[in-house]
């Protein structure tokens, strides 16, 4: 009868709420800085170059923290990475909100402290933790609904922070982010690492380092690796820039937290469909179609007429296609390779999205300073979706084969 069930535990369920929270949280949050950027040119004296690597700075090393958590979590639990993590998130806020925010203080804050604690608190170990409790047969669907969850957070974020930044600054709107760090502290005790991940075989005896060298001599791998690239390039891009863009384009400030918001409520359908057709039919074409039609959809924004009609179009396109790159994704390294270092693995191909994430969100901040737009940074997306569409076509979706030792 348990076979039946989708949760195969009460820990999985707990598991998959608690880290649903946890990236609600952190993803919501960090969804929301791009809309701070005119309170900070004007009372902090930012310039979009520095906010862009500012921004940058904080993707990268949210990605090259991530397989060091990810360590942790294989070794120690996702509980434990977790809570590190959010405490150099609300330690970041904190110093930010109390004055340390000019100058080189604005990118160790925001930048530095942020990324390390987005290392943990973001996408990449919630979603490895979640996928540990569950077979293959409903993984995607499992970390999917996380997945959705930060999607969640995206949507309500630029609803709530558009609000208190009118109704409050952004001094006080600071503050209110450091109440819910502080309730993400308590809730990623929750997130539990079972002893032996589910389709494990536990006379698997390989160690970390022996998984890495498996990983990078498997062509699939890198492949796999190179496509997260592109994700990350363009989810940095617009949500960095995408209210300096509108506003050039002279459309209402609040459209801006509009398209932010409809690109997280279509997340959460696009997630959470992009899990359930994983278990239905080749993740990898799933996501090569993913990113083609991410590069239609920019199309369509950028050489279409600007107007609210189109930029709610873009919101709910691109929404649909925001993360649904992660349950595939985190499927097929799974599926592969198996889950006892799902976390590292994942973790590892994370680095190339954030190395992408800085890419795009610095770079589109000096192409705009250099040209006036950011015409060529949405040239180099569209031409990214096409490579991401093409690089994932070899890729074998077959678990690897060990040798078994008697």
């Amino acid at each position: 009868m348990n076979d039946t069930k989708f949760f195969p535990t009460k820990k999985a369920l707990v598991t998959v709420i608690a880290a649903s929270v946890v990236v609600i949280i952190a993803l919501g949050i960090r969804q929301t800085f791009g809309m701070f950027y005119f309170d900070f040119a004007t009372d902090l004296d930012i310039t979009i170059t520095q906010f862009g690597f500012t921004m940058g700075l904080q993707l990268l090393l949210w990605g090259v923290f991530s397989p060091m958590f990810g360590i942790i979590t294989d070794k120690y639990g996702g509980n434990i990475a977790i809570f590190i993590g959010f405490v150099f998130y609300l330690l970041a806020i904190l110093l930010f909100y109390s004055g340390f925010n000019t100058g080189y203080y604005f990118t160790i804050t925001i930048g530095i402290l942020v990324g390390v604690g987005l290392g943990s608190t973001a996408i990449s170990i919630p979603v490895s933790v979640v996928a540990k409790h569950f077979p293959v047969s409903s993984r995607t669907i499992a970390t999917g609904i996380v997945t959705s969850a930060g999607s969640f957070g995206y949507f309500i974020s630029p609803l709530i922070t558009r609000y208190s930044l009118v109704e409050h600054g952004w001094e006080n709107t600071m503050l209110f982010f450091c109440f819910f760090l502080g309730l993400g502290l308590i809730v990623a005790l929750f997130v539990s690492t079972p002893k032996i991940p589910v389709g494990t075989n536990q006379n698997n005896n390989q160690t970390a380092r022996e998984a890495l060298k498996e990983a990078f001599s498997n062509k699939s791998y890198i492949y796999l690796t190179l496509g997260f690239f592109v994700c990350g390039w363009h989810i940095a891009l617009v949500a960095t820039h995408i209210p300096t863009y509108m506003i050039d384009k002279g459309l209402p400030d609040w459209c801006a937290a509009m398209v932010l918001a409809l690109i997280g409520l279509f997340n959460m359908v696009g997630t959470i469909t992009s899990g359930y057709l994983a278990t239905r039919y080749s993740q990898k074409i799933l996501l090569s179609a993913i990113y083609l039609l991410r590069g239609v959809s920019i199309i369509y924004f950028i050489f279409l007429p600007p107007s609210v009609f189109n930029s709610v179009i873009f919101g709910i396109t691109f929404g649909m296609l925001w993360l649904s790159t992660v349950p595939p994704t985190n499927g097929i390294i799974g599926k592969v390779f198996g889950t006892k270092y799902i976390g590292l693995l994942y973790g590892i191909v994370f680095v190339s999205h954030q190395i992408g994430s800085f890419l795009g969100a610095y770079l589109s901040g000096v192409f705009y300073e250099l040209n006036g737009n950011f015409d060529y940074a949405w040239y180099i997306s569209i031409a990214l979706s096409i490579f991401a569409g093409l690089i994932h076509l070899p890729i074998k979706e077959k678990p690897i084969e060990r040798p078994q030792i008697a």
